[in-house]
């Protein structure tokens, strides 16, 4: 038996390596960085966007409103462009992270001593993406994660399954969440966080934070100061809470 479950593992953690950049179909672009101020500070998000499809990604804002078939976001990479403290030089990266907040691949560190924020951070983010450019990516038209996510080990006369947590995960967040109207102008955007998510507006304004928790359909949510719970009910989300020893429930329109 206990051969049996160290096979399982292995094999489970052989699957888990072999995933791969080649696996999402597209790449969300941010519009803004902790670094910068602003929406596409000195054109980075042009700039990440522009070397994105460069580098053979099909790469939309996190803004865009996305074509059907990218709507599960576990489909998709979310890059952001991080910056090393350094003195008289720029330097930056590129991490890619999966929808669960899990880096799946950051790029090498971009160097630049121009004195011009905006060359500066082209040359570095240019040379940042060399490494990219050496992944050779091409979608490999699998899911990234998979629904299946089962391994097994037959003995004799017996199977034993074992699903990976992450892919449980995946799997009940896929059928929990609730389709998005994109057409509702209230409809706010799910953005990866350590924690969970952030959701926000078209302006883009982060009206609402995320926590997770073990039920894919539930979340901690906090807006406007108030804290309660995002919860799916009947294909729709509700953000409860209390006021005045009153429960009140507000829908709100999510993409994620």
């Amino acid at each position: 038996m206990k051969i049996r479950l160290f096979l399982i593992m292995l094999f489970i953690s052989a699957v888990g390596l072999s995933q791969s950049i080649n696996d999402y179909k597209a790449v969300i672009v941010p519009i803004k960085f902790d670094f910068s101020k602003g929406i596409n500070p000195y054109r980075l998000s042009t700039m990440t966007k522009a070397n994105l499809i460069k580098a053979g990604f099909e790469a939309y804002y996190e803004n865009d409103q996305l074509p059907a078939e990218l709507l599960n976001r576990c489909d998709l990479l979310y890059a952001d462009v991080k910056k090393d403290n350094a003195f008289l030089v720029t330097k930056l990266f590129v991490e890619f992270k999966d929808c669960f907040g899990k880096v799946v691949y950051t790029s090498e560190t971009g160097r630049s001593k121009e004195k011009e924020y905006e060359t500066a951070y082209r040359e570095a983010l240019d040379m940042a993406f060399t490494s990219v450019y050496g992944l050779n990516y091409k979608y490999s038209g699998k899911a990234a994660i998979t629904t299946s996510g089962v391994a097994s080990v037959s003995g004799a006369a017996s199977t034993t399954a074992v699903a990976t947590p992450a892919v449980a995960a995946a799997v009940s967040t896929q059928v929990a969440t609730p389709a998005a109207d994109v057409s509702d102008p209230n409809l706010l955007y799910a953005q990866p966080t350590e924690t969970g998510f952030q959701l926000i507006d078209k302006t883009p304004k982060v009206v609402m934070k995320l926590m997770k928790t073990s039920r894919p359909d539930s979340f901690i949510a906090i807006k406007d100061g108030i804290q309660g719970t995002l919860n799916a009910k009947d294909n729709q989300w509700f953000f409860e809470y209390y006021k005045d020893d009153k429960l009140v429930s507000e829908k709100i329109s999510v993409k994620f």
